[in-house]
């Protein structure tokens, strides 16, 4: 039977996370509910799903099932709040008479029952929304998946859905955006692989300045070390300014940035970006999705902690988590170049159709056309 201990009942209890205002707002509805069956009416739109408690549900559904009882009656016999109780128990059975009046007692004001659906309400939007930012976390994390970052966008999607649904349920309000102390970025764990990936591009992009050219989606904020970000930097640089592009040219580049240190030799730069293998595009699109998938993480867990904050009211929960996502989206774009199809070659053209001759020009002649004049030699090549 859900039940709210006294302080001094149990120094065992003591343990017990303290029931959240939520809990209160449920007895008050139900308590409100069963006191008053016709307020039910002022609780609209919530729904069973709403409630915290399991129990709870179990009761709504039970009074939202039932018809209502004359008011007469009801203030007379306790016939409806036993048919309630029947109904629920089998879904709730810790459920009993005892527990119903102790719901009706509980209610400071069965007249504001709208106002404890509107709390109900605000609070299951923080445990959606908790939820999808854990699945978006799961997913991001998951080595296992065929597509990930194809399946992580498809969950950041699945946010903006519920942050346009909740939105439209909840009024803005001023001073909409959290005050909430928002967690440091999810650490990005480098593995010798994904090193040896970052290399890989190095080289290939040195060997192909030519396809770098195309690669802007790339950033250096993508890459793990930050000594590759800094030579993605000097490779794209000398591509841009349409310089020559090989080892020598990136070890100048290199020193001009102030890369050569005591931890990096010239001739150790010179064989990080020598050994070629692949293309550019294919290394550069897995150290993006290494990156789309790491800020995913860090979204969701800014997303957690927009919605652990009680203080946060839903409206600043949907600008809040609005904002976290932004970052995903920007990552997105840079993906969706990166992974498009080449564009499909252009079409021949058709052949010009006659056209009608215009006023006062003579039609044109029919019969093979003129003959195009002999060309060189070099313009046949």
């Amino acid at each position: 039977m859900p039940h709210t201990p006294e302080p001094d009942e149990d120094d065992d209890l003591d343990l017990t996370p303290a029931p959240k205002p939520v809990h209160y707002a449920e007895q008050a509805l139900l308590g409100a509910l069963l006191l008053e069956p016709d307020r039910l009416a002022d609780t609209e739109p919530l729904i069973a799903h709403d409630f915290d408690s399991h129990a709870h549900a179990a009761l709504f559904t039970a009074i939202r099932t039932l018809p209502p009882p004359d008011p007469a009656d009801h203030a007379k016999d306790t016939a409806w709040l036993n048919a309630v109780l029947e109904h629920a128990r089998p879904h709730a059975p810790g459920l009993n008479t005892s527990y119903l009046h102790t719901l009706i007692q509980f209610c400071p004001r069965s007249q504001h029952a709208a106002a404890y659906a509107r709390m109900i309400r605000a609070d299951n939007a923080r445990r959606v929304l908790r939820a999808h930012a854990e699945r978006l976390a799961s997913t991001a994390s998951d080595p296992g998946l065929p597509n990930p970052a194809a399946a992580t966008l498809g969950m950041a999607d699945d946010i903006g859905r519920v942050l346009d649904a909740l939105a439209a349920q909840f009024a803005p309000h001023p001073g909409s955006f959290p005050r909430t102390a928002l967690p440091p970025d999810v650490p990005r764990q480098a593995s010798e692989e994904d090193l040896d990936e970052e290399r890989l591009l190095l080289a290939t992009a040195t060997a192909y300045p030519a396809e770098v050219r195309q690669m802007r989606w790339l950033t250096e904020a993508d890459f793990l070390l930050p000594l590759h970000a800094a030579l993605w930097q000097s490779i794209t640089a000398l591509v841009h300014r349409g310089g020559m592009v090989d080892p020598i040219t990136v070890l100048d580049e290199a020193q001009h940035r102030g890369l050569l240190t005591a931890s990096i030799t010239p001739k150790e730069l010179m064989a990080l970006v020598s050994t070629p293998a692949g293309s550019p595009e294919y290394w550069g699109e897995k150290i993006l999705g290494r990156a789309l998938l790491a800020r995913a993480q860090t979204v969701a867990a800014r997303i957690t902690a927009y919605t652990d904050d009680l203080a946060n009211t839903p409206h600043q929960l949907v600008t809040g988590s609005r904002r976290a996502l932004a970052d995903v989206g920007s990552l997105r774009t840079r993906w969706m170049r990166a992974t498009a199809p080449p564009p499909a070659p252009a079409p021949a053209p058709a052949p010009a159709e006659s056209q009608p001759a215009r006023r006062g020009q003579p039609p044109r002649a029919s019969g093979p056309p003129p003959q195009p004049a002999l060309l060189s030699p070099r313009a046949h090549r």
